[in-house]
């Protein structure tokens, strides 16, 4: 039974009346009449058993038998408390103050975590100084009243450098068709935004279930098909980027670990999931693992746990999944991010940079608050930033996931609209707390001569920091989905040996106006007459002088010499038809040459290299629009022999 709060209004009043009843007090509890002080003390029964709703209407009975009755308000405003409806148990505390400021002087800490609960924490930092000035309070009143005042001048400092600029908290409740009687939490979502995966507990017992948005609402939903809910108990999950792996927490499993281990489960592509695979040694112990996110290019792992070795109770961690497909050693995100209280809940967004989580290590607002880090890489984080007041309360929060667009997000929470306690809700963040708008490239690897899939690696770099952004594995036959954060320029490859790499240049608008992209990509086998534009070579204009963004793609061509050592190419320089033909073909030569330089330079042999320029002679566009002069502006790499 949840009565911490009904038990302290009591408790309070037994520990600080002393040495108060002599201060110009005129309430006394013995001269309460018999009949509303029997009604009272039914009452206390009731709410000591867990029945609120009976409590509260005998403690109405008893202020009606006695209309100044304080302790009945303050008894009553301790439950409203506990049932969060803070606004009535603010009421309630000032009926009570306005009745006897003396008498109810020892409220005001519990008052001051009411107003808090509205919001009001101006009012609540005036409430926690009048209750510090009451003289003979004992050491742990004035502990537990110096960290409120703490937590209320953090709350005014928070909001007046975060003003929100007309920011509305407004969580919409998901509805009939994902919310039911029943418990649901620990939402999960693909890039998309089309499917919902979810928690929900029926009678103790927690399986997964999902709901798939079709034409602007969701579908009822539906538990997950396949072998992955069983009779034990299915926690805390999170579905990858693409829909097709499910990472969960699984409980007392047979096979486990510890008490809690993460498991996977595959969707299989004629439907429902396969039966869940334990994690492994590395990832689980002995410990309690819990509350798994997956990188948008599945190569990270994060999860909390209690393991040896932290910062403070639960801390959470990474595992990077290694070239053979296993996990490697998770590693402990660090004291900027985990505190000497316990972190949990970790979700990666879209954009493989924003880390939201929850903590109460912390400063924060009471209890559980939810934050979010920035990974500045691989192993160096930003310091958390609180996601404020009223997305985080004074009571616990707990996980957080934000669809690609970096604004949308879902929560469980029971607020006053609740189908029956936790629901999901869905709301908006504000501006300064979002992720990075993300779009995503979706499509298939294929061979240009069969057409048929083929399993490739796919890496995209940022062109600017030279920094791998993300590098992923095909599935079997070749498709693949990756996630490109908005306002950068990334250079894409795919690689497979035997064939040419493909190139391609995505420069995405700080906002694009398209959420996907489809990129199929056909793949040349490494033959004579076989070549690829080098889409992400780049020169100042009417220079040769070669960019440092070219690095990473030169890299690639002196990786494709070294594996193929009997390879021999021809680079070929051409230009738009802006200005003199005589100019442009020697801008061409002059460009191919300096490509040709850069291998040799990396080892490779000159007797394997051509260079030759061509001008504006072999257009492969128009040259009357921008677009197709800068298509026609281009570095190619031509087979001569293999």
């Amino acid at each position: 039974m949840k009565l911490f709060r009904f038990l302290r209004i009591f408790l309070t009043a037994c520990i600080l009346l002393t040495g108060m009843q002599s201060q110009s007090q005129w309430y006394d509890p013995d001269k309460v009449p018999k009949k509303a002080k029997a009604i009272y003390e039914k009452a206390y029964e009731q709410a000591m058993e867990g029945d609120y709703a009976a409590s509260l209407k005998s403690l109405e009975s008893a202020i009606q038998a006695e209309p100044k009755y304080v302790e009945a308000y303050l008894s009553r405003a301790g439950i409203y408390a506990e049932m969060k409806n803070y606004a009535q148990s603010v009421e309630d505390f000032e009926k009570a103050l306005l009745l006897d400021a003396v008498f109810s002087a020892t409220y005001q800490l519990p008052y001051s975590i009411s107003l808090a609960g509205m919001g009001n924490f101006d009012k609540a930092l005036q409430a926690i100084n009048h209750f510090l000035l009451i003289p003979g309070l004992n050491q742990q009143s004035t502990k537990a009243a110096n960290y409120r005042k703490s937590v209320y001048e953090f709350a005014i400092a928070y909001s007046k450098s975060h003003p929100g600029n007309g920011y509305h908290f407004k969580p919409l409740n998901l509805g009939d068709s994902v919310n039911s009687t029943h418990l649901e939490y620990f939402p999960s979502i693909t890039v998309d935004g089309s499917k919902l995966v979810f928690t929900r507990r029926v009678q103790n017992d927690e399986d997964f279930y999902y709901s798939d948005y079709v034409q602007g609402r969701w579908s009822a939903a539906k538990p997950l098909e396949g072998k992955i809910n069983t009779n034990l108990n299915e926690g805390a999950q999170a579905i990858s980027q693409d829909g097709d792996w499910l990472v969960f927490t699984g409980c007392n499993y047979p096979e486990g670990q510890g008490s809690c281990d993460l498991y996977i489960s595959y969707r299989r592509k004629n439907g429902g999931w396969t039966e869940p695979e334990n994690l492994g040694k590395r990832i689980n112990t002995e410990s309690w693992e819990s509350s798994p996110s997956l990188s948008p290019d599945k190569k990270d792992l994060y999860f909390s746990s209690n393991r040896p070795g932290g910062y403070g109770g639960k801390d959470i961690w990474v595992s990077r999944r290694l070239a053979t497909g296993g996990w490697g050693e998770p590693e402990n995100l660090g004291p900027a991010v985990n505190s000497s209280g316990d972190e949990g809940c970790p979700y990666m967004h879209a954009d493989n940079q924003t880390l939201y989580f929850n903590s109460n290590g912390h400063q924060g607002y009471g209890m559980t608050d939810l934050f979010l880090s920035k990974k500045i890489n691989d192993s160096t984080w930003s310091a958390p930033v609180n996601l404020g007041y009223p997305i985080n309360t004074i009571d616990d929060e707990g996980s957080l996931v934000v669809a690609s667009d970096g604004i949308t997000s879902y929560y469980a929470s029971d607020r006053g609209d609740t189908r029956g306690g936790l629901d999901l809700y869905q709301f908006n963040l504000r501006e300064d707390i979002r992720a990075a708008k993300t779009i995503w490239v979706k499509g298939q690897v294929f061979d240009s001569l069969t057409r048929n899939g083929l399993p490739s690696t796919v890496e995209l770099t940022d062109i600017r920091t030279r920094n791998i952004h993300s590098r992923l594995q095909t599935d079997e036959d070749g498709r693949y989905l990756v996630t490109l954060p908005a306002g950068r320029d990334f250079a894409f490859n795919v690689n497979r040996k035997g064939y040419l790499f493909y190139s391609d240049y995505f420069s995405i608008s700080p906002s694009p106006a398209d959420s996907f992209l489809t990129v199929n990509i056909p793949l040349q086998p490494i033959a004579a007459g076989a070549s690829i534009v080098l889409k992400n070579i780049f020169f100042d204009s009417n220079k040769s002088n070669l960019n440092p963004e070219s690095m990473n793609e030169l890299e690639k061509v002196v990786t494709l010499m070294n594996e193929n050592p009997k390879l021999r190419i021809q680079i070929s320089g051409h230009t738009d038809k802006v200005g003199r033909k005589e100019d442009n073909l020697t801008l061409s030569e002059s460009r191919a040459k300096s490509v040709l330089q850069y291998l040799v330079s990396k080892g490779v042999s000159a007797a394997r290299l051509q260079s030759k320029g061509y001008g504006d002679s072999k257009p492969i566009a128009t040259n009357d629009t921008e677009q197709g002069k800068s298509l026609n502006r281009r570095t190619e790499l031509n087979v001569i022999s293999n």
